[in-house]
């Protein structure tokens, strides 16, 4: 029979129900729909599993657990199967059979929690120099590539649901445990000149570590020139990791660092 993937919650069980199917406890078995009837997708009456691992967000989450199976469709669409029965082959570690960043998803770094430097140095200005000059790009192109690159992976005629299910797991995953505390502390430490531009500007590291996410199956960034192999935004992923977040008012840069998001330099470039 032909081989699927099938992704469950972290502790193995099923994400529709979390209850019905626990697919870890059942390696090397046999597990079965539970209502009988004509085999039809989205509804009880099939088991879902997927051809390709990335379509298996269609219905899922970050974080999961990945699994294996074989079994023989007995109903499928351009993005998943429906079955009768699956034998549980195996667990997989999804962060070898994702080609993005899956472990970042699942934990990704805040640097608002990372001790800031002392003091800021002309690396740190090199990186925001570099970063000031690229940041425009940093939407249509984290948007176009990562799209094309997640279409290119899977059948043309289901990039859209596929792009929006991965997108759409790593944002939230993100956005959970870096954006309040980015938004909160940005504002507090500059709400006395704050300034559209400004806001727009610490959300665009967001951006940049989003698509940072997705670097290693992006072969091409659209919409800016860069080396081949190259992440044009790595200048932000540099700042991010030294614990530095940018952001602009449109007359001066600043860079925040540590848990109030303290202005440890301010200036015009």
């Amino acid at each position: 029979m032909e081989t699927f993937y099938k992704i469950a919650k972290p502790d193995g069980w099923d994400f529709h129900t979390g209850r019905t199917i626990n697919y870890r406890d059942n390696i090397g078995k046999i597990v079965r729909r539970k209502r009988r009837g004509k085999v039809s997708l989205c509804t009880e009456t099939a088991i879902h599993a997927s051809r390709d691992p990335n379509q298996c967000f269609i219905g899922g989450e970050i974080p999961c657990s990945l699994y294996l199976v074989s079994g023989k469709p007995d109903a499928e669409d351009e993005d998943k199967c429906g079955f009768k029965q699956l034998q549980i082959i195996k667990e997989l570690q999804p962060e070898k059979i994702f080609k993005w960043r899956y472990k970042e998803t699942c934990n990704p770094v805040n640097p608002f929690t990372i001790k800031p430097p002392r003091k800021i140095t002309k690396e740190h200005i090199r990186l925001l120099k570099q970063w000031a000059s690229i940041r425009a790009s940093i939407r249509a192109s984290t948007w176009a590539s990562v799209r094309d690159s997640i279409r290119a992976s899977t059948w043309d005629s289901t990039w859209g649901s596929v792009w929006d299910s991965i997108w759409d797991s790593v944002w939230d995953s993100t956005w959970a445990s870096t954006w309040d505390s980015v938004r909160d502390s940005v504002w507090d430490s500059i709400r006395d000149s704050i300034r559209a531009s400004t806001w727009d500007s610490a959300w665009d590291s967001i951006w940049a570590y989003s698509g940072w996410i997705f670097a290693p199956i992006v072969k091409k960034w659209k919409h800016i020139k860069h080396k081949p192999g190259e992440y044009p935004f790595q200048s932000a992923i540099d700042l991010w990791m030294m614990g530095v977040v940018p952001s602009y008012d449109g007359e001066k840069w600043r860079l925040h660092g540590g848990k109030n998001a303290d202005i440890l330099w301010e200036g015009e470039l």
